[in-house]
């Protein structure tokens, strides 16, 4: 079988779900979190140790007022975020997610942002905006968002540092009024 058809797996048969995560999840948790081509965009490095994992976990993950595992069949392979703007911003949110590497490009985390965005706008009704931004040299990004229903507003240059590196990336946004996407 051709290896990019394999990739291309239908997730209508998957149970994918989001929920809090556990610390009972860190051995699932450091299976892409110890990955350096799944943490290449995010702003944190590729982790070494369980112990700075767990950490990370109780620190930030668990306290974090919208932080979700992206489950198959109740096992997080990836996290999906969503943290709100100051009291000045309460407007808007910003959206952050990750999944592992082996299961990029099989709309896992389309469905999980379609998911997320269903879900916050009925738990935060003061929200009118969600907002999320990409690194330019991540185009698999942009395409979940924009099958997410998200808009693409334009490039933001050298918007933040990532890596020691500034950083061009393109915003996106889902208002609160746009239709919601399907599952």
């Amino acid at each position: 079988m051709d290896p990019s058809l394999a990739k291309q797996e239908k997730t209508e048969d998957m149970e994918i779900s989001l929920r809090p995560f556990d610390l009972s999840d860190i051995d699932d948790f450091m299976v892409w979190t110890t990955d350096a081509r799944v943490a290449r965009f995010c702003r944190w490095d590729a982790y070494t140790s369980k112990e700075a994992v767990l950490e990370r976990l109780k620190e930030r993950i668990i306290p974090h007022p919208w932080y979700r595992a992206i489950c198959l069949d109740n096992r997080p392979i990836g996290a999906i975020s969503i943290t709100p703007g100051s009291d000045n911003d309460r407007c808007r949110a910003a959206l952050g997610y990750v999944i592992g590497f082996q299961h990029w490009g099989k709309g896992i985390a389309t469905r999980a942002v379609k998911m997320a965005v269903g879900s916050i706008f009925r738990e935060w009704p003061h929200l009118e905006r969600l907002e999320a931004v990409v690194d330019v040299e991540n185009p698999g990004s942009e395409r979940v968002l924009e099958k997410a229903g998200f808009v693409r507003e334009g490039l933001l240059r050298k918007y933040f540092i990532l890596k020691g590196k500034a950083r061009d990336v393109v915003m996106y946004s889902f208002l609160s009024t746009d239709p919601m996407p399907s599952e």
